[in-house]
Protein backbone atom coordinates (compact mmCIF):
# COMPACT_ATOMS: atom_id res chain seq x y z
CA UNK A 1 0.00 0.00 0.00
CA UNK A 2 1.72 3.70 -0.94
CA UNK A 3 2.02 5.96 2.04
CA UNK A 4 -0.78 8.31 0.41
CA UNK A 5 -3.10 5.58 0.52
CA UNK A 6 -1.78 4.36 4.03
CA UNK A 7 -2.50 8.23 5.51
CA UNK A 8 -5.95 8.62 3.53
CA UNK A 9 -7.20 5.03 5.74
CA UNK A 10 -6.47 6.39 8.88
CA UNK A 11 -7.95 9.76 8.81
CA UNK A 12 -10.59 9.93 11.44
CA UNK A 13 -13.92 11.09 11.32
CA UNK A 14 -16.92 12.06 13.70
CA UNK A 15 -18.92 10.03 11.86
CA UNK A 16 -18.99 6.57 13.04
CA UNK A 17 -16.68 5.38 9.93
CA UNK A 18 -13.29 4.72 11.81
CA UNK A 19 -13.94 0.86 12.04
CA UNK A 20 -11.96 -0.61 15.14
CA UNK A 21 -11.00 2.91 16.47
CA UNK A 22 -14.88 3.73 17.00
CA UNK A 23 -15.19 0.29 18.92
CA UNK A 24 -12.03 1.17 20.92
CA UNK A 25 -13.41 4.45 22.21
CA UNK A 26 -16.76 2.77 23.04
CA UNK A 27 -14.69 -0.08 24.79
CA UNK A 28 -12.95 2.67 26.69
CA UNK A 29 -16.09 4.75 27.59
CA UNK A 30 -17.29 1.60 28.78
CA UNK A 31 -14.57 0.88 30.99
CA UNK A 32 -14.17 4.16 32.62
CA UNK A 33 -17.93 3.59 33.70
CA UNK A 34 -20.82 6.29 34.56
CA UNK A 35 -19.74 8.36 31.47
CA UNK A 36 -22.63 10.72 31.11
CA UNK A 37 -23.22 12.00 27.62
CA UNK A 38 -21.05 9.73 25.61
CA UNK A 39 -21.59 10.85 22.26
CA UNK A 40 -19.98 14.03 23.15
CA UNK A 41 -17.13 12.27 25.00
CA UNK A 42 -16.13 10.45 22.06
CA UNK A 43 -16.44 13.01 19.82
CA UNK A 44 -13.61 14.89 22.50
CA UNK A 45 -11.50 12.03 22.13
CA UNK A 46 -11.68 11.26 18.26
CA UNK A 47 -10.61 15.66 18.51
CA UNK A 48 -7.46 14.75 20.25
CA UNK A 49 -6.53 12.16 17.97
CA UNK A 50 -7.23 13.87 14.92
CA UNK A 51 -5.27 16.70 16.30
CA UNK A 52 -2.61 14.32 16.96
CA UNK A 53 -2.47 13.22 13.24
CA UNK A 54 -2.56 16.93 11.76
CA UNK A 55 1.06 17.85 12.24
CA UNK A 56 1.04 20.36 14.84
CA UNK A 57 3.87 21.72 17.17
CA UNK A 58 3.98 20.40 20.29
CA UNK A 59 3.03 24.16 21.50
CA UNK A 60 -0.87 23.74 20.13
CA UNK A 61 -0.90 20.60 21.82
CA UNK A 62 -0.12 21.93 24.80
CA UNK A 63 -2.21 24.89 24.55
CA UNK A 64 -5.36 22.36 23.94
CA UNK A 65 -4.55 20.03 26.82
CA UNK A 66 -3.92 22.84 28.80
CA UNK A 67 -7.51 24.19 28.25
CA UNK A 68 -9.63 21.27 28.09
CA UNK A 69 -8.28 20.52 31.82
CA UNK A 70 -8.77 23.87 32.87
CA UNK A 71 -12.43 24.16 31.70
CA UNK A 72 -12.67 20.67 33.10
CA UNK A 73 -11.97 21.95 36.48
CA UNK A 74 -13.97 25.05 35.79
CA UNK A 75 -17.01 22.20 35.72
CA UNK A 76 -16.47 20.52 38.83
CA UNK A 77 -15.84 23.27 40.86
CA UNK A 78 -18.82 25.48 39.60
CA UNK A 79 -20.86 22.12 38.95
CA UNK A 80 -22.28 21.50 42.61
CA UNK A 81 -23.68 25.07 42.35
CA UNK A 82 -26.06 24.98 39.36
CA UNK A 83 -28.88 26.17 40.72
CA UNK A 84 -27.36 28.96 42.86
CA UNK A 85 -27.75 32.39 41.16
CA UNK A 86 -24.03 33.64 40.76
CA UNK A 87 -22.92 37.60 40.36
CA UNK A 88 -19.85 38.11 38.39
CA UNK A 89 -18.16 41.51 39.72
CA UNK A 90 -14.94 43.13 37.72
CA UNK A 91 -13.37 46.39 39.51
CA UNK A 92 -9.70 47.10 39.95
CA UNK A 93 -6.96 45.26 41.78
CA UNK A 94 -5.28 48.60 43.06
CA UNK A 95 -8.45 49.85 44.95
CA UNK A 96 -7.51 50.50 49.05
CA UNK A 97 -9.56 49.48 51.48
CA UNK A 98 -9.89 53.34 52.42
CA UNK A 99 -11.37 54.39 49.72
CA UNK A 100 -15.01 54.67 49.93
CA UNK A 101 -15.52 52.64 46.51
CA UNK A 102 -13.52 50.02 48.02
CA UNK A 103 -16.83 49.84 50.89
CA UNK A 104 -19.33 49.97 49.12
CA UNK A 105 -17.67 46.78 47.06
CA UNK A 106 -18.13 45.04 50.40
CA UNK A 107 -21.59 46.35 51.13
CA UNK A 108 -22.57 45.25 47.75
CA UNK A 109 -21.23 41.82 48.29
CA UNK A 110 -22.52 41.35 51.23
CA UNK A 111 -26.09 42.57 50.58
CA UNK A 112 -25.85 40.17 47.45
CA UNK A 113 -25.42 37.21 49.73
CA UNK A 114 -28.14 37.60 52.03
CA UNK A 115 -30.27 37.84 49.36
CA UNK A 116 -29.07 34.49 48.12
CA UNK A 117 -26.49 34.83 45.37
CA UNK A 118 -22.95 33.91 45.61
CA UNK A 119 -20.80 35.89 43.85
CA UNK A 120 -17.73 35.72 41.70
CA UNK A 121 -14.27 37.77 41.31
CA UNK A 122 -11.04 37.21 40.06
CA UNK A 123 -9.47 36.53 42.87
CA UNK A 124 -7.34 39.39 44.21
CA UNK A 125 -7.03 42.56 45.82
CA UNK A 126 -9.13 45.70 45.35
CA UNK A 127 -12.35 45.26 44.70
CA UNK A 128 -12.60 41.96 44.19
CA UNK A 129 -11.09 41.48 47.73
CA UNK A 130 -14.10 43.62 49.26
CA UNK A 131 -16.77 41.73 47.62
CA UNK A 132 -15.50 38.42 48.69
CA UNK A 133 -15.37 39.98 52.00
CA UNK A 134 -18.55 41.45 52.03
CA UNK A 135 -19.43 38.22 50.72
CA UNK A 136 -17.66 35.64 52.88
CA UNK A 137 -16.24 32.84 51.46
CA UNK A 138 -18.82 30.55 51.63
CA UNK A 139 -21.04 32.45 49.11
CA UNK A 140 -17.51 32.92 47.03
CA UNK A 141 -15.83 32.02 44.16
CA UNK A 142 -12.35 33.17 42.38
CA UNK A 143 -11.25 32.71 38.97
CA UNK A 144 -7.52 33.78 39.45
CA UNK A 145 -4.81 34.24 36.89
CA UNK A 146 -1.07 33.36 36.69
CA UNK A 147 0.42 36.48 35.98
CA UNK A 148 4.31 36.83 35.55
CA UNK A 149 4.12 39.16 38.49
CA UNK A 150 2.16 36.73 41.03
CA UNK A 151 -1.37 37.37 41.42
CA UNK A 152 -1.70 35.77 45.00
CA UNK A 153 -5.22 35.43 45.84
CA UNK A 154 -7.09 37.40 48.68
CA UNK A 155 -6.99 36.22 51.83
CA UNK A 156 -10.91 35.68 52.03
CA UNK A 157 -10.26 33.16 49.08
CA UNK A 158 -6.47 31.54 50.16
CA UNK A 159 -7.57 27.71 50.46
CA UNK A 160 -10.74 27.80 49.28
CA UNK A 161 -12.02 25.33 47.27
CA UNK A 162 -13.65 27.35 45.02
CA UNK A 163 -10.88 28.78 44.04
CA UNK A 164 -9.37 27.99 40.31
CA UNK A 165 -5.82 29.58 38.80
CA UNK A 166 -6.14 29.39 34.81
CA UNK A 167 -2.46 29.95 33.18
CA UNK A 168 -4.83 31.68 29.84
CA UNK A 169 -7.19 34.50 30.29
CA UNK A 170 -9.39 33.07 27.26
CA UNK A 171 -10.59 30.12 29.51
CA UNK A 172 -10.82 32.80 32.78
CA UNK A 173 -12.95 34.64 31.03
CA UNK A 174 -15.26 31.66 30.15
CA UNK A 175 -16.00 30.68 33.02
CA UNK A 176 -17.09 34.51 34.68
CA UNK A 177 -19.57 34.94 31.99
CA UNK A 178 -20.42 31.06 31.77
CA UNK A 179 -20.95 30.90 35.29
CA UNK A 180 -22.89 34.20 35.77
CA UNK A 181 -26.53 35.13 36.40
CA UNK A 182 -25.70 38.99 36.29
CA UNK A 183 -22.55 40.62 36.20
CA UNK A 184 -21.63 44.22 38.20
CA UNK A 185 -18.59 46.62 37.29
CA UNK A 186 -16.91 48.91 39.85
CA UNK A 187 -14.34 51.24 38.25
CA UNK A 188 -11.16 49.69 37.34
CA UNK A 189 -8.32 49.82 34.54
CA UNK A 190 -7.70 48.09 31.62
CA UNK A 191 -8.54 44.56 32.46
CA UNK A 192 -11.81 46.24 33.88
CA UNK A 193 -12.55 47.83 30.67
CA UNK A 194 -11.84 45.01 28.78
CA UNK A 195 -14.08 42.80 30.83
CA UNK A 196 -16.77 45.42 30.25
CA UNK A 197 -16.55 45.58 26.65
CA UNK A 198 -16.40 41.41 26.02
CA UNK A 199 -19.51 41.27 28.12
CA UNK A 200 -21.39 44.06 26.14
CA UNK A 201 -20.58 42.44 23.07
CA UNK A 202 -21.62 38.94 24.16
CA UNK A 203 -25.20 40.65 25.09
CA UNK A 204 -25.23 42.49 22.02
CA UNK A 205 -24.58 39.52 19.51
CA UNK A 206 -26.35 37.50 21.08
CA UNK A 207 -23.49 34.86 22.08
CA UNK A 208 -24.73 35.14 25.69
CA UNK A 209 -27.94 34.74 27.05
CA UNK A 210 -29.56 38.50 28.54
CA UNK A 211 -28.70 39.13 31.92
CA UNK A 212 -28.52 42.24 34.22
CA UNK A 213 -25.56 43.86 33.56
CA UNK A 214 -24.75 46.84 36.17
CA UNK A 215 -22.21 49.53 36.03
CA UNK A 216 -21.88 50.71 39.94
CA UNK A 217 -20.48 54.15 40.42
CA UNK A 218 -19.85 55.59 43.36
CA UNK A 219 -22.74 57.94 44.92
CA UNK A 220 -22.59 61.27 43.79
CA UNK A 221 -19.13 62.57 43.10
CA UNK A 222 -18.76 59.23 40.92
CA UNK A 223 -17.53 59.97 37.30
CA UNK A 224 -16.31 57.05 36.09
CA UNK A 225 -19.21 55.11 34.52
CA UNK A 226 -20.65 58.62 33.91
CA UNK A 227 -17.68 59.69 31.63
CA UNK A 228 -17.64 56.31 29.66
CA UNK A 229 -21.75 56.14 29.10
CA UNK A 230 -21.14 59.76 27.39
CA UNK A 231 -18.21 58.47 25.12
CA UNK A 232 -20.55 55.41 24.49
CA UNK A 233 -23.14 58.32 23.47
CA UNK A 234 -21.13 60.92 21.53
CA UNK A 235 -18.52 58.60 20.05
CA UNK A 236 -20.12 55.29 19.44
CA UNK A 237 -23.63 56.18 18.83
CA UNK A 238 -23.08 59.56 17.04
CA UNK A 239 -21.07 57.45 14.84
CA UNK A 240 -22.86 54.89 14.32
CA UNK A 241 -21.17 51.69 15.75
CA UNK A 242 -24.05 51.58 17.79
CA UNK A 243 -28.01 51.87 18.36
CA UNK A 244 -30.30 53.32 20.71
CA UNK A 245 -31.12 50.14 21.78
CA UNK A 246 -27.85 48.94 22.85
CA UNK A 247 -27.69 50.96 25.90
CA UNK A 248 -30.45 48.58 26.93
CA UNK A 249 -28.24 46.09 27.89
CA UNK A 250 -26.84 47.82 31.03
CA UNK A 251 -27.73 50.06 33.53
CA UNK A 252 -26.00 52.29 35.25
CA UNK A 253 -26.35 52.99 39.26
CA UNK A 254 -25.06 55.02 42.30
CA UNK A 255 -26.05 52.47 45.07
CA UNK A 256 -25.41 48.98 46.58
CA UNK A 257 -29.59 48.82 46.98
CA UNK A 258 -30.25 49.95 43.45
CA UNK A 259 -27.85 47.28 42.03
CA UNK A 260 -29.29 44.12 44.10
CA UNK A 261 -32.53 45.67 43.02
CA UNK A 262 -32.20 45.51 39.24
CA UNK A 263 -30.12 42.07 39.61
CA UNK A 264 -33.91 40.77 41.63
CA UNK A 265 -35.79 42.42 38.95
CA UNK A 266 -34.70 40.85 35.85
CA UNK A 267 -35.31 37.67 37.89
CA UNK A 268 -38.84 38.33 39.18
CA UNK A 269 -40.81 36.53 36.59
CA UNK A 270 -37.91 35.39 33.92
CA UNK A 271 -36.21 32.42 34.52
CA UNK A 272 -34.27 31.45 31.47
CA UNK A 273 -34.94 30.62 27.51
CA UNK A 274 -33.32 28.60 25.25
CA UNK A 275 -33.57 28.23 21.23
CA UNK A 276 -35.62 25.60 20.06
CA UNK A 277 -35.94 25.01 15.96
CA UNK A 278 -35.85 28.89 15.61
CA UNK A 279 -38.27 29.38 17.92
CA UNK A 280 -37.32 31.23 21.14
CA UNK A 281 -38.68 29.84 24.38
CA UNK A 282 -38.80 31.65 27.67
CA UNK A 283 -39.17 30.31 30.55
CA UNK A 284 -41.06 32.06 33.20
CA UNK A 285 -41.72 31.16 37.41
CA UNK A 286 -45.30 32.69 36.81
CA UNK A 287 -47.46 32.86 33.61
CA UNK A 288 -48.47 35.50 31.87
CA UNK A 289 -52.51 36.47 30.93
CA UNK A 290 -53.58 36.45 27.31
CA UNK A 291 -54.26 40.45 27.46
CA UNK A 292 -50.58 40.82 27.98
CA UNK A 293 -49.51 38.28 26.03
CA UNK A 294 -51.07 40.21 23.05
CA UNK A 295 -49.95 43.63 23.86
CA UNK A 296 -46.25 42.43 24.14
CA UNK A 297 -46.95 40.96 20.48
CA UNK A 298 -48.13 44.50 19.51
CA UNK A 299 -45.22 46.14 21.18
CA UNK A 300 -42.64 44.04 20.25
CA UNK A 301 -43.92 43.13 16.29
CA UNK A 302 -40.21 44.96 15.25
CA UNK A 303 -38.28 41.93 16.60
CA UNK A 304 -40.65 39.36 15.65
CA UNK A 305 -40.41 37.18 12.02
CA UNK A 306 -42.84 38.27 9.42
CA UNK A 307 -46.11 37.13 10.44
CA UNK A 308 -44.80 35.75 13.69
CA UNK A 309 -46.44 35.17 17.22
CA UNK A 310 -45.60 34.92 20.77
CA UNK A 311 -47.91 32.17 22.76
CA UNK A 312 -47.96 30.41 25.97
CA UNK A 313 -46.66 26.71 25.79
CA UNK A 314 -45.69 23.82 27.94
CA UNK A 315 -42.60 22.44 28.02
CA UNK A 316 -41.47 21.42 24.36
CA UNK A 317 -40.58 17.57 23.75
CA UNK A 318 -36.92 19.34 22.73
CA UNK A 319 -36.33 20.13 26.65
CA UNK A 320 -36.73 16.69 27.90
CA UNK A 321 -32.88 16.94 28.64
CA UNK A 322 -33.94 19.68 31.55
CA UNK A 323 -36.32 18.02 33.66
CA UNK A 324 -36.06 20.35 36.25
CA UNK A 325 -37.31 23.01 34.35
CA UNK A 326 -39.94 20.98 32.72
CA UNK A 327 -43.01 22.40 35.30
CA UNK A 328 -42.15 26.22 34.19
CA UNK A 329 -44.45 28.02 31.60
CA UNK A 330 -43.04 28.98 28.39
CA UNK A 331 -43.29 31.87 26.60
CA UNK A 332 -43.07 31.01 22.67
CA UNK A 333 -41.66 33.79 20.54
CA UNK A 334 -40.98 33.67 16.91
CA UNK A 335 -37.88 35.73 17.31
CA UNK A 336 -35.75 37.18 14.55
CA UNK A 337 -32.85 37.29 16.15
CA UNK A 338 -31.74 40.89 15.27
CA UNK A 339 -32.09 43.06 18.37
CA UNK A 340 -30.67 41.96 21.21
CA UNK A 341 -31.28 44.92 22.90
CA UNK A 342 -34.94 45.20 22.26
CA UNK A 343 -35.00 41.60 23.91
CA UNK A 344 -33.73 42.85 26.80
CA UNK A 345 -36.67 45.05 26.92
CA UNK A 346 -39.34 42.33 26.32
CA UNK A 347 -37.82 40.50 29.12
CA UNK A 348 -38.14 43.92 31.42
CA UNK A 349 -41.78 44.47 30.23
CA UNK A 350 -42.54 40.27 31.14
CA UNK A 351 -41.37 41.11 34.83
CA UNK A 352 -43.41 43.91 35.05
CA UNK A 353 -46.41 42.46 33.61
Amino acid sequence: MSQRNSNHNSTLHFTRTNGPVDDAIDSLIGLARNVEYPDLVREMILAALKVGQEGNDRAHLKLMNTTMKEMRFTGKVFGPYRTVRKVTVFGSARTQPDEPIYKIAREFGRKLADTGYMVITGGGGGIMQAVNEGAGPDHSFGVNISLPFEQKPNPVLAGNPRLITYKYFFNRKVAFLKEADAVALFPGGFGTLDEAMESLTLLQTGKHTPLPLVLIDEPGEGTYWKRFLMFLKEELRAEGYITDSDFNLFECVESVDAAVERIACFYKRYHSLRYIDKKLVIRLTTAISSSHIQELTRRFADILLPGGSMYLSDALDEEADEPEMEHLPRLVVDYNLKDFGRLRNLIDEINNC
